[in-house]
């Protein structure tokens, strides 16, 4: 009877923790701790721009960029993707090869790889016309709470050159995840270590992310008010070059009509927005855009038709 009044006894304290263990997810990636903030910015657009994208098979894809600009030289871009079978979420497809080439010669190439559930590779390699620009190799863990990557670039050992990064996150919480970074940079005659510490919290409608180190600091706050309107705030201080900026940028989504306008604002007096209209069902968006600079009395727009 005394079973049937008081109910049955509560679990053992190790029981509740694996509990509550179990409720944490995967971080993701310390260069994403600030994507959902920048994600509402508006990308600068000058001159004109042409992009047609070309599906050629399940696996391979290219894309053809033609940009006309009228304060810089005029490029073309080639693009080629080849995208393998395993997906584990709509945004990463392993293994993945990417390409990217100029009409000067100069090549950006990536090469993402799944070596086994927890732990990716990328490396990524870049040329300016026929000298190499940059190599670098990445290798990440992703456990159930944790991610851990490590970073090697451009390593030149005659020169003894090297810069290596290593990032970590750990999720506290449901809604709290905290990690760090640390840089280490060698070349002839300079040697250097610099630390910086994360912090990310996601609430409900919002969320906000702080890092802080030595270099100096870096806060964004996301905020989604309702299903239309989102609204982004951006500072960045630097102890070395001795400077600060603060950024406010939101996003319009309008679905009945197909657009989304995305504006921003920052301490410079730069002013813009990027409008960007569908059309379907042609696989056409158009966008058009507008940057001034009132400091220093500089106006350049924008228009772009993305096809594919």
């Amino acid at each position: 009877m005394m079973g049937n009044v008081l109910g049955s006894p509560p679990p053992p304290y190790s029981c509740r923790l694996q509990k509550n263990k179990e409720q944490l997810s995967n971080p993701g990636s310390f260069d994403e701790l600030h994507k959902k903030c920048k994600e509402l910015f508006p990308q600068q657009t000058e001159g004109v721009k042409l992009i047609i994208n070309k599906i050629l098979t399940s696996h391979f894809q290219a894309s053809h960029t033609v940009h006309m600009s009228t304060i810089s030289q005029s490029t073309y871009h080639l693009k080629a993707s080849y995208i393998g079978d395993k997906q584990l979420s709509p945004t990463e497809v392993f293994p993945t090869l990417i390409g990217d080439i100029d009409n000067t010669g100069s090549l950006h190439a990536q090469i993402l790889h799944l070596v086994t559930d927890r732990i990716r590779t990328k490396s990524v390699f870049q040329t300016q016309q026929s000298k190499f620009l940059t190599w670098q190799f990445d290798s990440e863990y992703r456990g159930d709470d944790c991610t851990a990557t490590l970073t090697l670039g451009n390593p030149d050992v005659i020169n003894e050159s090297v810069i290596v990064v290593a990032h970590f996150l750990q999720s506290v919480t449901a809604k709290l995840v905290l990690g760090g970074e640390l840089v280490y940079h060698r070349r002839p005659g300079e040697e250097g270590t610099i630390v910086t510490l994360a912090g990310k919290y996601s609430a409900q409608k919002w969320v906000a992310t702080l890092n802080v180190g030595y270099g100096g600091a870096h806060a964004s706050y996301y905020h989604k008010a309702n299903e239309q309107i989102q609204v982004g705030v951006e500072f960045e201080a630097n102890t070395r070059l001795q400077e600060t900026s603060f950024a406010f940028g939101y996003q319009l989504d309008i679905p009945k009509a197909n657009m989304v306008f995305r504006g921003s604002v920052d301490s410079n007096c730069c002013v813009g927005g990027v409008l960007e209209k569908k059309l379907p069902p042609l696989p056409v968006t158009l966008a058009l855009g507008a940057f001034m600079n009132h400091w220093k009395n500089k106006f350049h727009c924008g228009f772009s038709i993305l096809v594919g």
